[in-house]
This record gives C-alpha cells, sequence and structure tokens, in this order.
C-alpha cells in the first residue's frame, strides 16, 4: 500500500500502524475478527499527512519551539499549539487528495453521515493508549464536511494535551503522524465503554461495561452517569443503574445534539442482563485476538453490537507468568527493599541470580511467589507475622487475599512456625560476632575484586556466575542470619514489654539511638565530616554549586583548598561510592560514577551545620539512649518482681545494640559486591562498543545476564529487542507496583485498621517515635533535595543512599516502608519522628505547607 493516500478498512492491520495509526489499524484488526461487527469506512494514510506537514510554513521551527516548552508551563503551550494547529487548518488540501478522499466516500454514500476520526502512529498502543489526546468529530455530512474535518483531525496532533503526553511521556513530536479514519456513522440506541479487566482492581477475570443510552459520547465527556456492570465468567456479579438525565444524538444534517431523556425511562437500565453477557463474550473474543486486555467502546443499533474502538488497557500493572493455570499470591520485593521503581532488565536478572529465594518479574519488579506458605497453617503464621511487623499493609492484603473462598488452597503444614528462619537460632550477645561477620565480609569482597580484574568475555560470565553462589552462601550463612535475627527479636520484645508494663510506645526507638557499628547512619554522619573540610575553603562551595560530573574530582584538585577537599571526597567514595537511590538495580549509577548526587546534601550540611556536628550528634543519641535506659530500668524496677524485669530487660538493652546496627550491614556488603560486579559488565560493554557491537554501552541495560553473556560469546546483538526494552521501560515508569498482586492481576493494597486518628489525617506506619511540626519538602529525587534544618522530607521511598539528607531534617513521611526496612532504622538512629507506608503522600502533600508528623501514633496532619 505504499504511496496510497486511501486504504479500506478492512484491509488495515497492526503491521500498518505507520501508514493508518493505532486507531485505524486496531479497527482493521477488529474487522477481520469472526462475529464483530465494525462500521464500514477507510484511513486518510499518514501520507496525506506529512504532505499536507511539507506545506506548513517554518515547520521544522515550529516543532523546535514545541520540543523545547517546559510541559507545566500552560500558557507556552496553549500559544504555541494553537498557532500549530491554525497552520495545518489553513493548508488547502491538493485537488488529488482531495478527490481520493471523497471518492473512496462512494460507495458508501456521499451524503451519509460518517464519524472522523484521528489515528496517530503512537496511539492505541500497549505502551501508551494517548485516549482522549486528538479529536474525533461525529456526524459529519457530505464530502466538503468530511474533507474540512479531516484537516481538524490533522491538526489535533497538536491539541495542548497530546503535546504535554509526548513530552511527558519522551515521545519525539517529528516521530508522530496522523492518519484519519472515515467511517459510516452508527445511530445507537445504547452506546458506552467495556473493560475486558477491572481498570480500579486489575482483576483480569472481571469485565466491567459501562453503558448509556444515545452516543457513547455522553459517557466519554462525562455529561451523564453510567450503568455499570460487572462480570465475571459469564455471570453478572453487580450492578449499578444510573439515573441518566439526558444523552447525546445526532442532528439530521449534521452534527450533535444533547437532549434530555424522559423521567420515566431515566432509571431503566440501557441494556438487558442478557445483552451485557453478550457484550462480554464479544469482549472476551477481541481480548484474545490482541492476546491482552482491551479498553472497548461499543454501539448498539438495531440489536447488533458495533465496536467502534478497541485499544490495550495500558495502566494495568502486569501478571508474574507462573507457567500454570494455578491461583498464586505475589508480594512486592521492591516494597521490601525500599525501591519501587522499574528495574531494567540486566538489573532485574542480576537481583534474581544473587537472591535467596525465586523471583518472579512484572511491570519491571520483582515479587516472591507465597502461595506455598500462606496454603499451611505453620508458614501463614510465620509469614504473616513477620509481614505485620515490617508492613501492616502487606499482612492486610494478605489477609485480604486468604479471606477469599478457596483461592489458597489448603496443604500440608510446611515452614517454620514463627517469624524466625529456618536454622536462625538464638545467638550470644557478643561483639565479637558482629567484627567477625565484619571481616569475612570484607575480605570476601577484596577477594573478588582481585580475582574480576583479569576475566573478560564469555570468561567473565562463567567467573560471575561462580562468584554468585559464594555471594549467596555469604547472605545465608547462619550465623549472619541469627545476627540480623537478634536485634530484630531484641527490638520487638523492648518495644512490647515496655508497652505493656509501662505503656511506653516504641521504646527501642529512642534506646538504639548511636547503636555502634551501623554503616548507613555512619554514612549519613560522614558526610558532615566532608562538609567540615569543604566549608573552610569558600572558592570550593563556590565551585560545588555548578559543578559537573564530568572530571568532577579533577577539576575539584585545581582550586584553592580543592586538594583537601577532594581527598576528603576521595575517601568517602572509598568506602561508600558504591552506593545510589533505588541501588538494588546494578544500571543504576552509582555516587562515584555520577558525584554530583551528593553535592545538594553536602551543601545543605555546609549551609545548616556547624564543625564538628558529627561527633556532637552521635554523642547526643548516645546520651539520649543512656537516659532512657535508666529511666525504662529504673521503672521496671519499682513494679512487683521489678528486679527480675529490669535484668531481663537490660539484656535486651546490650542485646539490641550489639545486634541493631549490623542489620544495615548485609545490605552494604551486597551493594558492594554489586559495584565490582557492575565495574567488570561495564569494561565488557565498552570492549563490545568499541568492537561496534553495541551501539552504546548503555544498551547492555536492556539485556539479561544471560542475553549479555550471549553477546559477549557470538559479538551479535539485536538492536530492536533493545529498542523494545527501552520502550517497555519507558512504559513500566508510569505503573505504581502494587504490594501484593495475584494471578487474577488483582492489585490488593491493604488498609490500616485503626481507630482515634484526627479528622482529615493521612494515615500510616510509626516507625520512629516523636512529634514534630515543619515544614513538609516534597522530594522525587535526592539530587534536587533543597532542605533547611527543621524540614520534614516527604518521598515515595528512601533506601540506605538517602541517609546522608537525614542528618539535616526533622521529621520523615514516606509512602513506602515498613518497621525495620532501611529508612525506618535510620530515623530511629537519628531520632527523627518517622511515618512510613502513607498512601499518595508525594500528591496530598504540598511541598512547603506546615505538617505535624506523630511519629508515635503513625498519622500526619496538615497545618493551616
Amino acid at each position: 500500500m505504499t504511496g496510497q493516500y486511501v486504504l479500506d478498512l478492512r484491509k488495515a492491520d497492526t503491521t500498518q500502524i505507520d501508514a493508518v495509526g493505532g486507531k485505524g489499524a486496531h479497527l482493521g484488526e477488529l474487522s477481520a475478527i469472526e462475529g464483530i461487527r465494525v462500521p464500514p469506512g477507510f484511513c486518510v494514510t499518514t501520507r496525506a499527512f506529512r504532505r499536507i506537514m511539507a506545506e506548513v510554513p517554518a515547520i521544522d521551527d515550529r516543532l523546535d519551539e514545541l520540543s523545547r516548552l517546559d510541559p507545566d508551563d500552560g500558557e507556552a503551550i496553549r500559544t504555541h499549539s494553537a498557532r500549530m494547529r491554525r497552520a495545518i487548518e489553513e493548508i488547502a488540501i491538493p485537488g488529488d487528495l482531495a478527490a481520493a478522499i471523497t471518492s473512496a466516500l462512494a460507495p458508501l454514500g456521499d451524503q451519509a453521515a460518517y464519524a472522523v476520526r484521528s489515528s496517530a502512529t503512537a496511539e492505541d498502543l500497549p505502551t501508551a493508549s494517548f485516549a482522549g489526546q486528538q479529536d474525533t468529530y461525529l456526524n459529519v455530512v457530505g464530502p466538503s464536511a468530511v474533507l474540512r474535518h479531516v484537516s481538524r483531525c490533522w491538526a489535533s496532533l497538536f491539541t495542548e494535551r497530546a503535546v504535554v503526553y509526548r513530552r511527558r511521556n519522551g515521545i519525539d513530536h517529528r516521530a508522530v503522524h496522523m492518519a484519519v479514519v472515515v467511517q459510516r456513522m452508527v445511530f445507537p440506541q445504547a452506546a458506552g465503554v467495556m473493560f475486558t479487566a477491572d481498570p480500579v482492581t486489575g482483576n483480569r477475570k472481571v469485565a466491567t461495561v459501562d453503558a448509556g443510552f444515545g452516543l457513547g459520547e455522553a459517557l466519554v465527556s462525562g455529561l451523564v452517569n453510567p450503568d455499570v456492570f460487572k462480570v465475571r465468567e459469564g455471570e453478572i456479579v453487580d450492578k449499578a443503574i444510573a439515573a441518566k438525565q439526558r444523552s447525546v444524538v445526532a442532528l439530521p444534517l449534521g452534527g450533535t445534539q444533547t437532549v434530555p431523556i424522559a423521567p420515566g425511562r431515566q432509571d431503566e437500565p440501557a441494556l438487558t442482563d442478557a445483552q451485557v453477557v453478550r457484550l462480554v463474550q464479544l469482549g472476551r473474543r477481541i481480548e484474545a485476538h490482541f492476546d491482552r486486555p482491551q479498553d472497548i467502546e461499543w454501539c448498539l443499533s438495531d440489536g447488533h453490537f458495533q465496536i467502534v474502538q478497541s485499544r490495550p488497557i495500558t495502566t494495568l500493572f502486569p501478571i508474574p507468568r507462573a507457567g500454570d493455570q494455578d491461583n498464586h499470591a505475589y508480594v512486592s520485593v521492591g516494597h521490601q527493599q525500599m525501591m519501587t521503581d522499574p528495574m531494567k532488565p540486566l538489573g532485574l536478572s542480576m537481583w534474581a541470580l544473587t537472591a535467596m529465594v525465586p523471583m518472579h518479574e512484572a511491570g519491571g519488579r520483582l515479587f516472591v511467589d507465597v502461595t506455598a506458605r500462606l496454603a499451611s497453617s505453620t508458614g501463614r503464621a510465620g509469614l504473616l507475622e513477620v509481614m505485620g511487623k515490617g508492613d501492616p499493609l502487606i499482612r492486610d492484603a494478605l489477609e485480604t487475599v486468604l479471606d477469599r473462598d478457596g483461592f489458597v488452597p489448603s496443604l500440608p503444614d510446611a515452614g517454620s512456625p514463627g517469624g524466625r528462619p529456618a536454622g536462625a537460632p538464638s545467638i550470644e550477645t557478643d561483639p565479637d560476632i558482629v567484627t567477625g561477620l565484619i571481616e569475612r565480609s570484607r575480605a570476601s569482597t577484596a577477594a573478588l575484586s582481585r580475582s574480576i580484574r583479569t576475566k573478560t568475555g564469555p570468561a567473565l560470565f562463567d567467573f560471575l556466575l561462580e562468584a554468585f553462589v559464594e555471594h549467596k552462601q555469604v547472605l545465608s550463612d547462619p550465623l549472619n542470619l541469627q545476627a540480623i535475627m537478634a536485634g530484630m527479636e531484641a527490638t520487638w520484645w523492648l518495644n512490647e514489654t515496655l508497652r505493656d508494663r509501662l505503656g511506653e510506645k516504641n521504646a527501642a526507638d529512642t534506646l538504639t539511638l548511636s547503636a555502634p557499628g551501623n554503616v548507613t547512619s555512619e554514612m549519613g554522619l560522614a558526610l558532615l565530616d566532608v562538609a567540615d573540610v569543604i566549608r573552610r575553603h569558600p572558592e570550593v562551595v563556590a565551585w560545588l554549586r555548578g559543578a559537573g560530573d564530568s572530571g568532577f574530582l579533577d577539576e575539584l584538585g585545581r582550586l584553592a583548598g580543592g586538594r583537601e577537599a577532594r581527598e576528603a571526597i576521595e575517601s568517602y567514595f572509598d568506602r561508600y561510592g558504591m552506593r545510589c537511590v533505588g541501588e538494588i538495580d546494578i544500571t543504576r549509577p552509582r555516587w562515584r560514577e555520577r558525584p554530583t548526587t551528593l553535592v545538594p546534601a553536602i551543601l545543605d550540611n555546609v549551609r545548616n551545620f556547624g564543625p564538628g556536628a558529627a561527633g556532637r550528634r552521635f554523642e547526643q543519641g548516645r546520651e539520649d539512649a543512656l537516659k532512657k535506659e535508666h529511666d525504662v530500668l529504673s521503672r521496671l524496677r519499682a513494679l512487683p518482681d521489678g528486679a527480675r524485669l529490669a535484668d531481663e530487660t537490660k539484656r535486651m538493652i546490650d542485646r539490641v545494640r550489639t545486634f541493631i546496627g549490623y542489620r544495615e550491614y548485609p545490605k552494604y556488603n551486597i551493594i558492594s559486591r554489586y559495584f565490582v560486579y557492575k565495574q567488570a559488565l561495564m569494561e565488557e560493554a565498552e570492549r563490545l562498543t568499541r568492537a561496534d557491537v553495541l551501539r552504546e554501552k548503555e544498551d547492555v541495560f536492556y539485556l539479561t545476564f544471560q542475553e549479555f553473556h550471549e553477546v559477549s560469546r557470538s559479538n551479535k546483538v539485536d538492536d530492536q529487542l533493545i529498542q523494545q526494552r527501552k520502550n517497555a521501560f519507558r512504559s513500566y515508569q508510569a505503573l505504581t507496583p502494587p504490594r501484593v498482586l495475584t494471578s487474577d492481576g488483582e492489585a490488593v493494597t491493604g488498609a490500616y485498621r485503626r481507630d482515634g486518628v484526627p479528622a482529615g489525617a493521612l494515615i500510616g506506619l510509626p516507625v520512629s517515635v516523636g512529634i514534630v511540626e515543619g515544614r513538609a519538602r516534597v522530594v522525587l529525587d535526592m539530587a534536587e533535595a533543597d532542605l533547611e534544618a527543621g524540614d520534614i522530607l516527604v518521598t515515595t521511598f528512601t533506601d540506605p543512599s538517602w541517609s546522608p539528607v537525614f542528618v539535616g531534617i526533622a521529621g520523615l513521611v514516606t509512602e513506602v516502608g515498613g518497621l525495620m526496612t532501611h529508612g525506618a532504622v535510620i530515623a530511629r538512629e537519628y531520632g527523627l519522628p518517622a511515618v512510613v507506608g502513607v498512601a499518595q503522600a508525594t500528591r496530598l502533600i504540598r511541598d512547603g505547607q506546615r505538617i505535624r508528623v506523630d511519629g508515635t501514633d503513625g498519622h500526619i496532619e496538615i497545618l493551616p
């Protein structure tokens, strides 16, 4: 069909998106499905659009201007997009092009009514639907009107919403072209939308039908509330019939009009139950054809359903592949690791290869299948106990799944009966245990670094597979697990005992202040020491405000005082340079690779603290912990049997202070090894780039470890696969991963079951005691943090890399987190009131608002 201006809709399919756009391609595919009725019509192809665009004066300059606009600058977007639309509509359609369009109308009826609909090449795609971004015109009568509205559709590629959508999704304006679909108009008795998966819960087995009288425009525009039907396995399981006061109807001479519905008919269902079930059957047929859930627009005319559009539902979170038809319940790894952003394929595969349990990928995230543990009574009890102490929302979501009759089968008991991992009995309270574990880890990482230096090509990957075995052996060392559990269990014991006997809430938060050996809290304090060095050199401070990553340390060394500053930063990087936000994804740039990430935190420390702040802060925490210890022990001794209880509590305080700091070290060890892996892999990627196998070395981020291995062996790479992976990763960034996901596709969020919360307060999990009021600073990127003393950090999640900014804030609020996750541990270490697991905190709290954070009872109040 190369060179055609017009193509019969029945001849279009998804191989021709570049010519007929997403909508046209899908309608063509729909036309070929047995039993599916599609109104007849044709596509005005993108060749016609390109010809018109070539006539627009200064088109390149106009597109360049649009590409430079800030998507948040509404006035500039409005002005430039209107100017572009006007320029396109003013171009007269050439005679031969107009003749091609009007000739295509003749077989359908010159004076018939038509729907003229935009069909962009980036529309209705699996990764971006572009729903509602361009224009559709209904009941267009006569050839001249059709031509006029075709021009309007071309121009609608540059509506404000379409321009903003492309800018936000990283899509080049030049990469998108516009086809136009022209179809015979359907005059329906009822119309609406059908989702073949529940758009709210994600459940793939539940279809939702929205229906109203007349044209579907009334529903799409929000003019009326639709009837809503939910259908599961051929049966209506829920329905709500709305009072439909208005409908949109076609006018005899063209156009549409909103008219009132007779009062006696307003409460009647737009469809019978039998019609709803029949419609869903058609939807399932369409879904099967496209092999993914669909958002379908339909019309009911003369007793027959006509399908006028079908596109993928792009907002659903994908389901992990299980390889069977059984029910499964998955728990998010990202919510445990404080990294809910999508990971690139190399990162996903590396984490899966080094993890202690099998991992399942979906939507760029990793999940663990917990179905087997839920199926046995002892396994279930242990899992729920651990999840409840870590993140109550995950526990509540799992209990919601368990409440569903028959979803989780009952199996013979398996697993350990409690929260303690198998093979982790109690150990003595001995600081030498922690010292020995750390020395062993350091020695293993140092040996890895020495051995990997000579490895290249396929031999590197063989070596790494052996290193991953040792990696897991280090993590699975029973003594390692015992030390971690000793600190966590002592924390739980102290909190429960002191709450029951003294009415203290989360007393361990204070008792663990400045606990020794916490590598993550030491990382934050060490950056205060770096600031002490830099503060003495004004030229260095001024230079840092505009520093770039390229040549960072070399340029720094040339300044007055720069050598001393460079040595301080180098020393910091030697110990912590392997860290970064989202560090479980090996593809993320490390601080040593992108040093300017830390500059805002360094400058904040220079501005907000005086010399010696790190030592003073640590000593103050230690004194507060001792004071709390003396307080609780003296109060316990005053109780009946208090001497015995005080002695036991003292043993637990010593135990928690011995082991709680080690809780952070295994993650530090993992990330240290990861940086060694990454440096070797990037040298291999550089070799392949020099050999012209790869276009750029970062392309390997979009290959799995196994695929990277094969590229290294064969010196061949699938560039198309890499581009597909890049597109998929971009689409995953728009998805929010659920804490719990079922094999039906249902995202189960969980809820807090708590009374006595102030009206209007945001509820979360209290993880560090205290109440603080201050200015909320909503920060989504650590590199852009600009914090003053007394500010309260509000963000999506905090992994260990955020600890450098913790030293300068007064409180913490996150959307993701649990009692023993890294952000919570460091908040307690620094004595920061903190509430985590606050749904949509970064959207509900505006940057600069004054808020009150109650880290004792777990809520946030937005203050006037």
